[in-house]
């Protein structure tokens, strides 16, 4: 099998690289100093159809591979990491558990304008003491009549406070199984419910332009039909949503190593030291 990227992959390649550099890599700075989520770059990205690379065609996507996803993420983050994982976690962490495990219903309410990128979708699974070990989740949720009553908090979820957040999958406690370990199931909590508590932004070390914050939930109430999937297979839905999630990242952090190499590489043939460039003394490492 040939690792070689098709024509077709390197001709759209060129278009997201020329949207970044032209698009994205002005505003950096600005975005970066100022802390600001760049809405009016992801309704870009929306209408260039990133949003919607391997989403189904009969929500608007392009029902692409995933490779080409990938790619859209390394030429972003080679610009800006914050613009990247937007995007990642956009599709990977909002619309994938949606179209994976959604009912139809579920599916024509959301997934058109997550796919268009009118609106963003986040995942809430880490918490202040739990995360990848889900059977340490604190969050809860219990049917009373016909809503589920959420309470608890998540921490550092990504796309989840932004102006067009439209709704976030919560990994809850929903009982316990007969082994008395936990029973985790998925809830779509729509933005807006009261009770459901965006906190403010963390003060992240990089990052800034990426929308991060904490949530807490006070008997937040949903319909019963928010449930996910079905009851008990959270943990089953967020391994599987994270497998293509750490590829994803991979290819963020390719991104950021290109362009350290890139600029490692220019300022070696641009910086001078008696009186030849720094890169005719020694390698780049």
């Amino acid at each position: 099998m040939s690792h070689e990227l098709s024509a077709d992959h390197e001709a759209f390649r060129k278009v997201v690289r020329d949207f970044a550099e032209q698009e994205v890599a002005p505003h950096v700075a600005t975005w970066d100093r100022e802390h600001r989520f760049p809405l009016e770059t992801v309704a870009a990205m929306g209408e260039m159809g990133l949003f919607g690379i391997t989403a189904p065609a009969e929500y608007g996507g392009a029902a692409g591979d995933f490779t080409s996803l990938c790619i859209a993420i390394e030429e972003l983050g080679r610009v800006d990491q914050s613009v990247g994982i937007t995007l990642s976690a956009g599709v990977g962490l909002g619309i994938t558990p949606i179209a994976m495990f959604g009912t139809d219903e579920q599916k024509q309410r959301y997934l058109p304008d997550l796919v268009a990128g009118r609106a963003l979708a986040a995942f809430g699974l880490t918490e202040p003491e739990a995360g990848s070990d889900a059977g340490g989740t604190k969050t809860t949720a219990g049917l009373d009549g016909d809503e589920w009553v959420i309470t608890g908090a998540k921490a550092f979820i990504t796309n989840s406070g932004t102006d067009i957040t439209s709704v976030v999958t919560v990994t809850t406690r929903t009982g316990t199984r007969e082994d008395g370990k936990p029973e985790i199931s998925a809830i779509l909590v729509p933005a807006g419910t009261p009770g459901f508590i965006v906190e403010p932004a963390y003060d992240k070390l990089g990052w800034h332009a990426s929308d991060t914050p904490g949530l807490s939930f006070d008997d937040a109430r949903v319909p019963a039909a928010n449930l996910l999937g079905e009851r008990g297979s959270g943990v089953r839905q967020f391994l599987a949503t994270l497998d293509d999630g750490r590829i994803a990242i991979a290819a963020l952090a390719l991104g950021l190593a290109r362009a350290c190499l890139e600029q490692s590489v220019a300022y070696a043939r641009e910086r001078t030291a008696f009186g030849r460039p720094i890169g005719s003394n020694q390698g780049v490492a």
